[in-house]
């Protein structure tokens, strides 16, 4: 009965509700259009924030599966060799698939038809497939057998490119198709729902030698926990697996003393770093949706303000304080239930907009970015964020509207009776919170836009005006030797530098910026004193016109010339990084090093002479400091090298210009198709392009940050002019008795400032010590500046407070104009 009863009450409120809101459609459109701006930001975020951190990887069981990694004191890193990937492959008691793979590769080229393309290309293990759960569209993925060492060259097909180049042929299943001018069997085409990561079109066989002895580092290795086993049991085992490498590999030049094998949860690899800046962002976007129940929750103060009559005359006709406060909680959930439904449509082309501007170093919202929909957690959480705010903007004005003393009400002639800011606490209070957040937001934002800056102003040590960079695979066995890729390489600058408007043409294995590879080396005639190498650093093979096309400047020695081929004496340029962290005030020039000792047959090469030294560039990112690099002729590297580097890296080919780069673009293909003899390029970019990518993520989340402060400021500066605004209406008889009995326009304009710019000034202040707090968390986004940044600080102080003077400054004046006669008569 008691159920029946509150079912009908709560049909009856919701009734009352509808018809009071459609009574005021100027507040209900005010009301629903700020909630809905907020829950719409909160829900684009939350989009992003469910899709990368809160989905399960689309893998079965995926809370089982492992990224099986190296530690050390600086670290875990997830790459690894043939030797460790064996000694992993070993550990059955805790893993029941244990599988590697490359990330991409070089790339392979598809061949033998009118249309040669470029193909992303995984070796992966064959373990690599029951691991991940991978089922087959049509045919099989290969075996163990076909796994090991000189097996058949054979591949299995991704799904995508199956449809694409192959019109969906069940029938290609059987059938050769060339790669790098060679026959390779297709055994089977992935399904569509398979989530391939690295994303790749095509899988070929690893066929790792497990008794190597190579050191190199480019594969990555996940496993499959067994069931029952934890996460602790498994990380114990590789701890205990790293014990037995050390012993079968003494000495090993690729593991210190203190280094170890670890195993960490796929899911947390996958995310990495993006978990902290996504979770500031939701935080942010939090911040505005506060600030917007705020400027509600003002909003329904006042209406309940003016409404004080009729609540009167309901609770004198019987109707409880409890039974008032639901009514009003009704129609400020109602309310925020239509925010909620027009913040959900605002999510959703929110979330298109946010994937227009991913910076694509966002993972699982890259590639596979079109799988992120508003799915039920989604759903979920605009729901609760609709319920949550509607009643906590709806519970201060509920319950203040139903402290209205009676007999006072019944007796005031309207509603439009004197009231003060003393009479209005709740709406001060709120103005001043809602200042304190957008300050808040404010200060991040300038810290980004500070950091933004500061990206903009470092010198990456090298020019990246007029530079077109283009990637080639050289799989296969065409380019297996030094030789036959430096006779590529010289025929491809021949004929690209002929071309009008080319200035300097060049190759190397990775562009600044963008990282690379790195190995130890040993100074002759220097004791070693800790451990088998003097140091590391990074490793560049590259043809001797690399530091012309980059402007890079030889600060000693001298530069590589053409003359520095297999036939000359071993040869290395350093950066200055390296030559003063290793022989400080020494001069380096003229001394040896051996490089890669210890890692592998591979590198096995005698001592080279240091010929130069260059100057420093940003190899790692412009937020990176130069890290120390060890420069080498290509011409010079092993065979066993350039083998390892043609499976593993594209060659990069990189083209000065007198004019716009990509005006050439066409004509330099060309080029290096006729040179190459009909080999695709692929991944055609800029160097300011290549520039502007190293710090889209910095500019992803500034953009949003900025937007939101942009908001918050907005909403901020709108609920202080409309509590300004509607004081000075409340007040208008005080004003003109104040005007009658001799005070000024100007005494008015400042008194009405004044009371306007406490609040803010208060608001400012907690903001400010709110900002100071909470900016720490933002540490790892920022360069070139401190999350305590003074004049950061200070500036958006100084903008707030002027916009809140802007915001007092009108009702100020319209309450200087008031007439004293007709205050007089206001009611």
């Amino acid at each position: 009965m008691r159920s029946k009863q509150f079912f009908e009450n709560l049909l009856q409120d919701i009734r009352y509700a509808i018809r009071m809101l459609r009574r005021s459609p100027g507040f209900t459109a005010t009301a629903i259009a700020a909630l809905a701006l907020g829950i719409g930001a909160n829900t684009a975020i939350f989009t992003v924030v469910n899709t990368v951190l809160l989905q399960p990887l689309a893998y079965p069981q995926p809370d089982r599966l492992v990224q099986l990694e190296l530690s050390s004191a600086e670290g875990n890193a997830n790459v690894t060799s043939i030797p460790k990937y064996a000694i992993w492959s070993e550990q059955t008691q805790v893993f029941q698939d244990v599988a590697a793979y490359d990330t991409g590769g070089p790339g392979v080229n598809l061949t033998g038809g009118d249309r040669p393309e470029q193909l992303k290309g995984v070796h992966v293990s064959a373990s690599f497939f029951p691991l991940f759960g991978a089922s087959m569209a049509a045919g099989r993925a290969f075996s163990a057998d076909e796994d090991r060492p000189g097996g058949a060259r054979l591949v299995v097909l991704g799904n995508g490119l199956w449809r694409r180049r192959f019109a969906a042929d069940p029938n290609i299943v059987g059938r050769n198709i060339e790669l790098g001018g060679e026959p390779y069997l297709v055994t089977g085409v992935l399904a569509a729902t398979f989530p391939s990561d690295p994303p790749a079109d095509i899988y070929l066989p690893l066929q790792a030698d497990l008794n190597s002895i190579d050191q190199a580092h480019y594969l990555r290795s996940a496993a499959r926990m067994k069931p029952g086993v934890t996460l602790a049991q498994a990380q114990a085992a590789m701890k205990l697996a790293a014990e037995e490498f050390k012993r079968k590999f003494p000495g090993n030049i690729a593991m210190g003393p203190q280094d170890g094998f670890t195993a960490e949860p796929l899911r947390d690899t996958v995310i990495g770093d993006v978990r902290k800046s996504l979770l500031i962002l939701l935080g942010a976007v939090g911040m505005v949706l506060l600030i917007a129940c705020a400027n509600v929750a003002n909003l329904l103060l006042v209406r309940a303000t003016m409404r004080k009559r009729e609540i009167a005359i309901r609770a004198a006709m019987g109707a409880g304080r409890g039974r008032i406060i639901r009514q009003l909680l009704t129609e400020s959930v109602l309310l925020s239930l239509c925010g909620g439904v027009l913040g959900l449509a605002l999510g959703y082309f929110g979330v298109r907009a946010l994937l227009t501007i991913n910076p694509g170093s966002i993972p699982r919202i890259g590639e596979q970015g079109a799988a992120i929909t508003l799915d039920w957690r989604v759903l979920a959480f605009t729901l609760l964020v609709s319920l949550g705010t509607g009643i906590l903007f709806g519970l201060i004005p509920a319950f203040s509207a139903s402290h209205a003393d009676l007999g006072l009400t019944l007796k005031e002639s309207g509603s439009r009776s004197g009231s003060g800011l003393s009479q209005n606490k709740a709406r001060a209070t709120l103005i001043v919170t809602e200042v304190a957040l957008a300050l808040v937001l404010l200060v991040g934002a300038a810290l980004l836009i500070r950091t933004f800056a500061a990206l903009r102003g470092v010198n990456p040590g090298f020019s990246t005006d007029k530079v077109l960079t283009m990637e080639m695979s050289l799989t296969g066995t065409r380019y297996e030797t030094a030789a036959a890729v430096n006779q590529l390489v010289r025929d491809s600058q021949r004929r690209v530098e002929s071309l009008p408007g080319v200035v300097a043409f060049a190759s190397t294995c990775c562009l600044p910026l963008e990282g690379g590879f790195g190995l130890p080396f040993v100074i002759e005639g220097r004791p070693l004193t800790d451990g088998p190498a003097h140091g590391g650093a990074g490793f560049r093979p590259l043809s001797p016109r690399y530091f012309d096309v980059f402007k890079i400047p030889l600060l000693r020695g001298r530069m590589f010339t053409d003359h520095d081929d297999a036939g000359a004496e071993p040869v290395v340029l350093i950066n200055e990084g390296m030559a003063k962290k290793y022989w400080q005030d020494a001069n380096p020039v003229g001394q040896r090093i051996t490089i890669g000792k210890g890692v592998g047959p591979e590198f096995e090469e005698p001592p080279r002479e240091i010929v130069g030294i260059v100057g420093d560039v940003r190899n790692g990112g412009l937020d990176s400091d130069p890290d120390e690099i060890m420069y080498i002729p290509a011409a010079q590297m092993t065979d066993g090298q350039t083998a390892l580097d043609n499976r593993i890296i594209p060659i990069t080919w990189i083209v000065r210009t007198k004019v716009e780069p990509f005006s050439l673009s066409t004509e330099i293909q060309q080029q290096l198709r006729i040179a190459s003899g009909g080999l695709p390029v692929s991944h055609i970019r800029s160097m300011d392009q290549v520039r502007s990518e190293s710090t889209q993520r910095t500019d992803f989340n500034m953009t949003l940050l900025v937007i939101f402060a942009g908001v918050a400021l907005l909403l901020a500066a709108i609920g202080i002019y409309g509590l300004m605004a509607y004081s000075v209406q409340l007040r208008t008889q005080e004003i003109g008795i104040r005007m009658a009995l001799g005070a000024g326009p100007q005494d008015v304009r400042s008194m009405v400032v004044k009371q306007g710019m406490r609040l803010a000034l208060i608001g400012v202040f907690l903001g400010v010590a709110a900002a100071l707090a909470l900016t720490r968390l933002m540490a790892s986004l920022l360069y070139g500046v401190k999350p305590w940044d003074p004049p950061a600080i200070f500036s958006v102080a100084v903008l707030l407070s002027a916009v809140a003077l802007l915001a007092t400054y009108f009702p100020a004046r319209r309450a200087s104009r008031v007439d004293p006669m007709i205050a007089l008569r206001y009611e």
